[in-house]
């Protein structure tokens, strides 16, 4: 017998699937908000991070409406189609590796960085502070951040990863979730996290400067899993008439 090759996918899509296919058999009606996605990760035994990464794509495939704040919905019209999404990492995936990665090389770089380095670097956090409401403008100089920390280190190979990382960031996944979390609020916090970087640059104190990256990847993070319904959802779930118990497949690990 020939052997033929082997599809795998990745959780987020098989969580996903598993809700599609409940929408199908009308388990969860238009209109009807689903369970908040801490009851839905406990029921289907899996994080409330791929939970998250497969509400989003059943988003980007029209089959739900996220609204942050009040919760998640089943889109009442559009024909059913599968759910989206990228073929490379997931966003809590892409900033757990970012973190291990872009930590060592801060660290590295703090025995390193010369002082026109550091003037670049906070060149690219004025550019941030200044874009306001232009992304294009803000990323770059973001971009430009964590990819001179890396030349830093005078390295060339470290500063092709983080280019490779960052790239990375412009999936479907990461730009609709970054799309609904990235407030102002939050740019501010980022051009601040970026300053304390810096300065653990100039102190030359490796731990620090490590120490410094982890906790702004780690913010960014707890950003993008801000909760989406509001207080009380999951105990409304329980007995509310506009969602089900879910089933837990637990294959879908």
């Amino acid at each position: 017998m020939p052997l033929t090759q082997v599809e795998t996918q990745r959780l987020y899509r098989r969580i996903a699937g598993q809700i599609a296919a409940m929408i199908d058999r009308g388990e969860f009606v238009a209109g009807a908000r689903l369970p908040p996605e801490r009851e839905l990760a406990r029921e289907l035994g899996v994080s409330r991070t791929s939970v998250r990464e497969a509400i989003i794509s059943l988003e980007i495939a029209g089959r739900v409406e996220v609204r942050v704040g009040n919760g998640i919905f089943v889109r009442r019209t559009g024909p059913a189609k599968p759910a989206a999404g990228d073929d490379g990492p997931g966003p809590f995936d892409l900033l757990s590796a970012r973190a291990m990665i872009e930590g060592e090389i801060a660290a590295s770089a703090a025995k390193r960085v010369r002082r026109a380095d550091l003037d670049a670097l906070r060149e690219t956090i004025a550019d941030m502070r200044d874009a306001g409401d232009d992304a294009a403008r803000r990323n770059a100089a973001d971009r430009a951040f964590h990819l001179r920390i890396a030349e830093a280190t005078k390295n060339g190979a470290l500063a092709q990863v983080v280019a490779s990382l960052w790239e990375q960031r412009g999936g479907e996944l990461w730009t609709r979730i970054e799309g609904h979390f990235h407030t102002p609020a939050l740019r501010a916090r980022t051009a601040d996290d970026h300053t304390a970087i810096v300065a653990a640059l100039e102190a030359g104190d490796p731990d620090r400067a490590r120490a410094a990256m982890h906790r702004h990847l780690a913010r960014v993070a707890r950003e993008f899993q801000r909760r989406l319904e509001p207080e009380g959802a999951a105990r409304r779930s329980a007995t509310g008439p506009d969602s089900r118990t879910v089933r837990a497949d637990r294959r879908a690990h």
